[in-house]
């Protein structure tokens, strides 16, 4: 007989029924080949000695077992693994002739992602320069649970939990639009706009529908990566662009332009990706004009739109289209929350509608409730007045972070101070490795990134964004500090 005593293991302080534990645990014996079909089980007078479970515990196990299809019962004989089951290998025994590697994966499957980008868990308390978040600790969170408790509560709230539009909650589509129409000019109706789950999901649904495999886009040759990543997953040719203290170099694409056939430029105008730097109204206004003649289309994203310190920002590309060539992402949780994830896609009906129709291929819809909790926010002024609020925070932290660099890193970091954004471009002398930066920073108590983020084929700048805008002055004095101890 085997050795039941040692082989079944029950948590008697376990929430979960003994009898059901030790129907798992005859369940596990089976499946692992440790028991075999046909194989008689012990009494409940037997069982009940060696677990010293009431035998009316065992029946209920037993009756389950039976139930399940794991067991049959034989008069007069006993409780027996079914017959009818197949053979699973005993467990531990594997053919001698085969080593482990020429098994092999279980399954046959494609991994595109044999690079994988690099995965950051921001949600540790340790202080850290990232890439340019708000500070959530500025973020009227209660504000937003008690919309988002009084929506749940009221009778017609209740509707909030049965399945909604893919296109998102009507009510934050019209809120948005309003808001997008006075602060940023973009005369859109809410059926031009489409919520997101941030604004990396916009960039891949209007990739997936307006790219195919060896088809041409232009990008940075300084760029988002993830968006160059979703580009390159659909089969894209990235055509690498310049991009200089005026942004993206139009004269440059238009060259391209007359060799190659081009159909999509993805930008970032406001405050480009890594480097911050503004496109020049000049250059915007000729990059409308090619989309009009050579008809391709323009991917604008504009994740910060909301911090600009020196001057009113330029309004968005999407704003002066009149010829309907801007597909327009932004963000509305980047300058919230990041764990919030809510963003927006503008286009014209009709791709908007396919947008939220291979939306609902991956994700349904989003969070309807937090989405009606943010259109309140809107409506009652609340997000204007963090945004107000933010911004003066985050210019006085902005002055901090760029003084402590100019007078602590002087000829070691190389930067110019920031329009708006939430981070300063800093490129560190050549001589500094920043993976090892990185490394030490850590063990110092400062997370802090290495750079690979912002590298691609062309572009190695020995740089980093530099976050001040999650940083108090406390904060920005002392991880600048154990920087500069690291260096």
């Amino acid at each position: 007989m085997l050795p039941y005593k040692s082989l079944i293991q029950l948590k008697r302080d376990s929430s979960v029924a003994l009898y059901v534990q030790l129907c798992n645990s005859f369940i596990s014996l089976i499946t692992n080949g440790t028991l075999r079909p046909s194989d008689i089980l012990p009494s409940t007078r037997l069982l009940s000695e060696l677990t010293g479970l009431n035998r009316n515990t065992i029946k209920l196990a037993y009756e389950e077992l039976i139930s399940q299809g794991w067991a049959e019962s034989v008069e007069r004989k006993g409780i027996f693994v079914l017959s009818k089951l197949p053979v699973v290998s005993e467990k531990g025994k594997t053919d001698p002739e085969k080593t482990a590697d020429s098994f092999g994966e279980a399954f046959l499957w494609t991994n595109p992602f044999k690079e994988i980008l690099p995965e950051e868990n921001y949600q540790q308390s340790i202080l850290t320069i990232d890439d340019g978040f708000p500070d959530v600790r500025l973020t009227p969170v209660d504000l937003l649970m008690r919309e988002y408790r009084s929506i749940s509560k009221k009778f017609y709230g209740k509707n909030f939990l049965k399945y909604g539009f893919p296109k998102g909650s009507e009510n934050l589509r019209r809120t948005l639009s309003d808001y997008l129409s006075n602060t940023r000019g973009l005369s859109v109706n809410p059926e031009n706009l489409l919520i997101t789950k941030g604004s990396q999901m916009g960039i891949y649904l209007a990739t997936q529908l307006l790219l195919t495999q060896s088809d041409h886009i232009a990008v940075g040759v300084s760029n988002y990566r993830s968006a160059d990543e979703i580009f390159r997953y659909v089969g894209a040719n990235l055509l690498r662009i310049p991009v200089d203290e005026y942004g993206m170099d139009i004269d440059f694409l238009e060259g391209v332009l007359k060799k190659k056939s081009v159909k999509a430029v993805y930008i970032i105008p406001h405050h480009h990706f890594p480097t911050t730097v503004t496109m020049s109204m000049e250059r915007r206004l000729k990059l409308l004009k090619l989309a009009k003649e050579h008809r391709f289309a323009i991917i604008e994203d504009d994740y910060d739109f909301d911090f600009h310190y020196n001057a009113k920002p330029y309004i968005p590309l999407a704003s002066i289209d009149h010829n309907r060539n801007v597909i327009y992402i932004g963000s509305i949780t980047k300058t919230f929350a990041p764990a919030l994830r809510i963003g927006f896609m503008i286009a014209q009906p009709e791709f908007v509608r396919a947008a939220s129709s291979l939306r609902q291929l991956i994700d349904k819809q989003g969070d309807s409730l937090l989405e009606e909790a943010f259109s309140s926010l809107f409506e009652n002024g609340e997000m204007e007045r963090h945004f107000r609020k933010s911004l003066k925070i985050y210019r006085s932290r902005r002055d901090l972070f760029c003084e402590i660099l100019k007078s602590n890193f002087n000829g070691v970091i190389d930067f110019k101070i920031p329009e708006g954004g939430m981070a300063v471009w800093s490129v560190f002398d050549p001589s500094i490795s920043l993976p090892k930066l990185s490394m030490d920073a850590g063990k110092k108590g400062l997370k802090i990134a290495d750079g690979s983020f912002y590298n691609n084929e062309i572009f190695i700048p020995n740089g980093l964004r530099l976050g001040f805008a999650s940083l108090n002055e406390n904060e920005i004095e002392k991880s600048l500090e154990l920087l500069r101890t690291v260096i």
